[in-house]
């Protein structure tokens, strides 16, 4: 998946380090494109000297192995020259996994996060950057706000050799995926996945079997996989609000995952290749 970047390391914690001239640099715009190289598969990110930014306009994001990635605070507007240009981020969730993807999704996260922390949502004065921890603080009324991460659970519901995939409703995702949703407020997760199937399909499930998260930083949110045995009927009513279509599909039927980026795909995949103990 694409946060397993194995043998590098990611270091998350907040570090007050100066940048070197060599540190890379993530310049993402209001439109959601991000200034890098391409090469095949792998993405590539300019460094402090290379485009010739301040300290001052930096904030550390995070490390992996020795290498420091910076976030730059202000609006890009370097040239597009020598392999350099501004793409799309939601184009590039269509890569294969790699670190660098790994890298953009991440910080764009921490990106979106700072952008929409100036203000203070109890009395709206300007916020300050925590001394001590990653965090927002209001030096007004000490409102502080922590980076968002939102619950959110994946169901691969089954029944013998057969398993439900969806496709959503007017959204520039259009391949098959799992029936998904967020977990809401007071709700146990056990209880969204049952919840999120039955409003999603109108199917029941009994047993469910947990089998591991993802942080998926496109959408800042914590992901918990679980196979969920359907119990009663196999009727499916489609969520039309959300879905275009949702239906049993045959394990010969179901899609090869290519791109090795996400949970759904491998869950899909680990059902397909019967390579689950359910």
């Amino acid at each position: 998946m694409i946060q397993d970047i194995a043998p590098q390391v990611y270091h998350n914690q907040i570090s007050w380090r100066e940048p070197t001239q060599n540190d890379p640099v993530l310049a993402f715009t209001k439109d959601r494109k991000v200034f890098c190289r391409l090469e095949g598969e792998e993405i590539f990110y300019p460094t402090v000297q290379q485009l010739g930014v301040n300290a001052e306009h930096l904030q550390y994001l995070f490390a992996v192995d020795d290498t420091a990635y910076y976030l730059l605070e202000r609006e890009p507007d370097f040239q597009e020259e020598n392999g350099w240009s501004y793409q799309s981020t939601g184009k590039l969730r269509g890569m294969e996994a790699s670190t660098g993807l790994f890298v953009c999704g991440a910080a764009e996260s921490l990106y979106r996060w700072y952008q929409g922390q100036k203000f203070c949502g109890c009395c709206g004065s300007r916020m300050e950057k925590s001394k001590i921890e990653r965090a927002m603080v209001c030096p007004a009324c000490g409102n502080t706000v922590y980076p968002k991460i939102c619950p959110a659970i994946i169901a691969a519901v089954y029944d013998g050799d057969r398993l439900v995939l969806t496709r959503y409703k007017n959204r520039p995702f259009k391949k098959y995926a799992l029936v998904a949703g967020f977990a809401e407020i007071g709700e146990s997760i056990e209880d969204t996945v049952r919840r999120e199937v039955l409003e999603e399909t109108g199917l029941h499930v009994g047993k469910l079997r947990f089998y591991k998260s993802q942080p998926w930083v496109f959408t800042d949110t914590l992901l918990m996989g679980f196979y969920c045995e359907l119990e009663g009927s196999d009727q499916i009513t489609v969520e039309e609000d959300e879905l275009a279509e949702a239906a049993w599909f045959e394990r010969a039927e179901l899609p090869e995952d290519h791109s090795h980026i996400s949970l759904t795909g491998e869950m899909i995949e680990m059902f397909r290749q019967e390579k689950i103990e359910l």
